[in-house]
């Protein structure tokens, strides 16, 4: 049976607060309170951007779900995970100053900020999943303890995956630290050295200092690496190399698993929606301040994870005839991963599109 996504259309270059009006009406339209029972925790997953990054959902945006989730009785926390890389986000600690700079306050959002892994990343449970890659997904611990949850994500092109939604703020974006890392466990990518200028931003970034200077040039120890990718988003003179055919579409297979181990004890408990403003060619994890490469289109919302990224995609072809992962990553199949969530169970590619006026 076709799933139903509902879509609120909206101008390029609304305000926050414009926008945060534009999700009210699409909340109130899909009848999203209807999962939250009184006294539910319940979940309120996002990404705060990294420093130094504009495009991000705002917070006007979250303190709506979190006003209607107090309406209906529960009990609403905002959630993220710890990074694998260097930044701003790589522990609790930082996290959370971060997020608050950034305007995801109780004063500002009415909701307190929870991390879902712990101070380090290592809060975590194993959850069984009929994977094809896993029959096990570690999955940030706290996150099993909410009763329901809302998942507000920002579709941008991806790096690894071509692109990245709804499905990669689950799988990625709630995994533990050692999930991160196994999903990111095929990608050993290698440094050409005719093309490194040794400028040691590779070094600095990678998280597990893996990275080391060999003959004036970095080389990648791969006993070390972890296949994060954060080399290939710092270096900026095409040094970096991976064999995406085979790595980008076993990461993207092994996210959407991940994604399927947190979900699936709330099925009937969960809202997905996908903010299609400020898309970007790379996500907001990155320390940069970038510039949206397509006009805003509009807010999805469905209790399909699946359904509202194929959306994504089918929205931003039909407006500007390429998908948002061809615009942004044209090498990379950003489908994979929304053909597996389908395949293992996690929802479906057939979708009515509902239309909020």
């Amino acid at each position: 049976m076709p799933a139903t996504v509902y879509f609120m259309p909206v101008k390029d270059g609304l305000s926050p607060a414009e926008q945060a009006a534009a999700l009210d009406k699409l909340f109130l339209a899909c009848g999203a309170a209807k999962i939250v029972d009184k006294k539910d925790f319940v979940a309120i997953k996002l990404h705060v951007g990294e420093k130094k990054n504009t495009t991000h959902v705002k917070p006007e945006l979250i303190k709506v779900i979190v006003d209607h989730v107090k309406a209906a009785g529960g009990q609403p926390f905002l959630t993220e995970t710890s990074t694998l890389y260097k930044g701003e986000r790589e522990n609790a600690v930082k996290h959370l100053l971060h997020a608050h700079k950034h305007g995801f306050t109780i004063e500002k959002t009415g909701a307190p900020f929870i991390m879902a892994d712990g101070l380090v990343g290592s809060t975590e449970t194993e959850v069984a999943v009929a994977g094809e890659l896993h029959d096990r997904v570690k999955v940030a611990g706290e996150i099993l303890h909410a009763d329901a949850m809302f998942v507000v994500s920002h579709p941008t092109g991806h790096v690894a995956a071509g692109f990245g939604a709804c499905i990669k703020n689950l799988g990625m974006g709630l995994a533990s630290r050692m999930g991160k890392m196994r999903q990111h466990s095929a990608m050993l990518p290698e440094v050409l050295a005719d093309k490194c200028r040794f400028c040691q931003k590779c070094l600095k970034w990678c998280p597990k200092d893996a990275i080391i200077e060999k003959d004036g040039r970095a080389y990648i120890m791969t006993d070390k690496c972890i296949g994060c990718g954060e080399c290939l988003a710092m270096c900026r003179f095409d040094a970096v190399k991976y064999d995406w055919d085979a790595e980008s579409g076993y990461m993207q297979k092994s996210m959407a698993e991940y994604a399927l181990g947190v979900i699936q004890d709330k099925r009937d408990k969960c809202v997905f929606f996908n903010v299609m403003v400020d898309m970007t060619k790379d996500c907001d994890c990155y320390s940069v301040s970038q510039h949206k490469i397509i006009p805003d289109i509009g807010i999805l919302a469905s209790t399909d994870p699946v359904a509202v990224d194929k959306a994504t995609l089918d929205l931003t072809a039909k407006a500007h005839g390429k998908t948002l992962a061809e615009m942004s990553y044209s090498k990379l199949n950003g489908m994979i991963q929304v053909e597996h969530a389908a395949k293992v169970g996690m929802g479906s590619l057939e979708y009515e599109l509902v239309t909020v006026e």
